[in-house]
């Protein structure tokens, strides 16, 4: 167990300092360099001045040795300096720190609306296969998962915000406003957002029950005499979630994706649209430490996700 979660910990920090690598070596690999893309407004911006590329350049670092530059980049890193924001004059993260809160709360709801409305639905259609509820909720998961979710965010918004205003369609409301408030405004969006995830988590439920009921020891048990409800509780489930949590944990890194075109639909202000506008204004420092942070996240969730699972299925090997 000790050799087998130290395998996956160094393979995580093997891939998290390749993603660094990458995104240091992916700003400077702009065409003019950074400094004279940001000072353009863009590519088709027209020609900056030299001199205030020069100034820029030395401001930023860009005007050393590129492996100066890699080993003050990581020695910054490992000590939390994201570096500081072009477009607001403050650290990268302090920049970030309330939308990665507001983006926390969406991916949070996303994720308990997911699991409890996609593992009920693959639970049911696979317990229950070929019949009408089945096909019913298989019907809707297929739906969920094909359906675009810019398209589903414009939809619950016109629907829930706007026609039947049960919730508000855009905007955000403070915690310190009220903690009641703030949830009202964030649940269209964390709704959106689950669509996708309670789609994939539903269909692998579903076939992990599938899979499960067709083993020998299930028709064993069945034919000892135990009821099916106990078979069900005391061997198909258990045995059946290991599948469910590794797409759990997986999708965690597409649901903080997703957040870029929710966010964009309902107004929110999380660090998805903070990352849109930070492209939008060409604020490198800002999208680098944005696309760093998301991929800890992402890395870490799937490292825990690993150990997860060899706690639950202790047949797994390092």
């Amino acid at each position: 167990m000790i050799r087998y979660i130290l395998v996956r910990v160094g393979l995580g920090a093997v891939t998290i300092w390749g993603v660094v690598t990458a995104v240091f070596l992916a700003l400077r690999a702009v065409p003019g360099g950074p400094a004279a893309i940001i000072l353009q407004g863009g590519a088709g911006g027209g020609e900056a001045n030299p001199a205030a590329i020069a100034a820029l350049e030395n401001e930023l670092g860009l005007d050393r040795p590129l492996v100066e530059q890699y080993a003050i980049y990581l020695w910054d890193l490992l000590r939390g300096d994201l570096g500081s924001s072009i477009r607001y004059s403050s650290p990268v993260g302090e920049v970030m720190a309330a939308p990665f809160g507001n983006t926390i709360v969406l991916v949070v709801i996303a994720l308990i609306i997911g699991l409890v409305v996609g593992i009920a639905f693959g639970t049911i259609s696979g317990n229950w296969s070929g019949g009408v509820l089945d096909r019913i909720l298989s019907g809707v998961l297929s739906v969920a998962v094909s359906t675009p979710g810019f398209v589903i965010a414009i939809f619950l918004a016109l629907v829930f915000g706007v026609i039947l205003g049960w919730f508000p369609s855009l905007g955000f409301s403070p915690i310190q406003d009220g903690f009641g408030a703030f949830l009202w405004h964030a649940f269209l969006p964390g709704l959106a957002l689950s669509f996708g995830f309670l789609a994939m988590l539903g269909r692998v439920t579903r076939t992990s029950v599938l899979a499960v009921r067709r083993e020998d020891w299930v028709r064993t048990a069945r034919g000892m005499g135990l009821s099916r409800p106990r078979v069900f509780r005391r061997h198909v489930f258990r045995n059946a979630m290991n599948p469910v949590v590794t797409v759990s944990g997986l999708q965690l890194g597409t649901l903080l994706g997703a957040t870029v075109l929710v966010e964009q639909v309902f107004n929110w202000p999380g660090v998805g649209l903070t990352l849109l506008n930070a492209i939008n204004g060409r604020d490198y420092p800002l999208v680098q430490g944005i696309v760093i942070v998301f991929a800890i996240v992402f890395i870490v969730s799937n490292l825990i996700v690993d150990l997860l699972y060899r706690f639950l299925d202790p047949r797994v090997e390092a």
